[in-house]
């Protein structure tokens, strides 16, 4: 493992309460997904930044990284939602550091509380309290729904649906290879896990293309099947411009199955 380069999210968790996904599948019919898509691209290749896992001056100076991955994720996901709904949200390393710390008690002066993120959490936060960005403005999501995880039909679906899955991943030794060489991760025979990760989903090209260590990077399908251990469709109310999305998806609908789904 590159020692640049932080991972952090910790094993996935399981409660019979969640919003499944499959359910809302079933109770509304969904728009049929193109061969490829997303809205990546509305982000310039530099734009993306490091949010304090890996070296990241925005943090201090010389800081060398933590295990805020589940956060950095969360930043990068609010960035292409608020830029797809018109009102741009600003996002820093000192930004994810501070929520990353607010919710699991990091302090970046004692490198042993670096200890990483359980996703169903940090959800919950983001539900409740919402993401800061660089103006102290809070960014919520409304909704959150488990996929299964492995099954690309509901993830493409999914995907296209909410412009985003985030999803968590026991990163394999080769990745790190194929990440520094630029190219796709795919499954490598006899590679060993070296911990968990969390990564936004964001496009649907050749590949999968996901958001790590402030770029843009190619999943095989095959990578995602075998490594993924939870994914999650966010649905984010800033995304939507004048009541709809990009795709056209209409906000009130969508709340109201999600709100009839939870019993709400």
């Amino acid at each position: 493992m590159n020692a640049q380069y932080k991972l952090g999210k910790m094993p996935a968790t399981y409660d019979k309460r969640d919003l499944q996904f499959s359910n809302y599948r079933t109770t509304a019919p969904l728009p049929p997904y193109p061969k490829y898509f997303g809205h990546e691209q509305l982000i310039p290749a530099k734009g993306w930044q490091m949010l304090g896992n890996g070296p990241d001056n925005t943090v201090s100076p010389g800081f060398q990284g933590a295990g805020d991955c589940v956060f950095a994720g969360g930043d990068h996901e609010t960035m292409l939602w608020t830029l797809e709904g018109g009102k741009p949200a600003v996002f820093t390393g000192a930004n994810s550091i501070a929520d990353y710390s607010a919710v699991t008690g990091y302090d970046p002066a004692n490198p042993a509380s670096d200890q990483g993120t359980d996703v169903r959490t940090a959800l919950a936060y983001r539900q409740n309290t919402g993401l800061i960005d660089s103006t102290g403005n809070r960014h919520k999501v409304a909704a959150y729904l488990a996929l299964e995880p492995g099954n690309t039909d509901h993830l493409y679906e999914a995907l296209y649906l909410f412009g985003v899955v985030g999803i968590g991943i026991q990163f394999p030794s080769s990745a790190m290879d194929q990440f520094n060489a630029g190219k796709p991760w795919s499954v490598v025979s006899g590679a060993s896990v070296e911990g968990g990760h969390y990564i936004p989903l964001v496009a649907r090209r050749t590949n999968l293309e996901c958001v790590t260590w402030g770029q843009i990077q190619q999943m095989t399908s095959g990578f995602y099947k075998k490594y993924c251990d939870e994914a999650w469709a966010i649905l984010s109310p800033e995304v939507f411009k004048n009541g709809t999305d990009l795709e056209g998806f209409n906000f009130a609908q969508l709340q109201a199955d999600l709100n009839a789904l939870s019993g709400q």
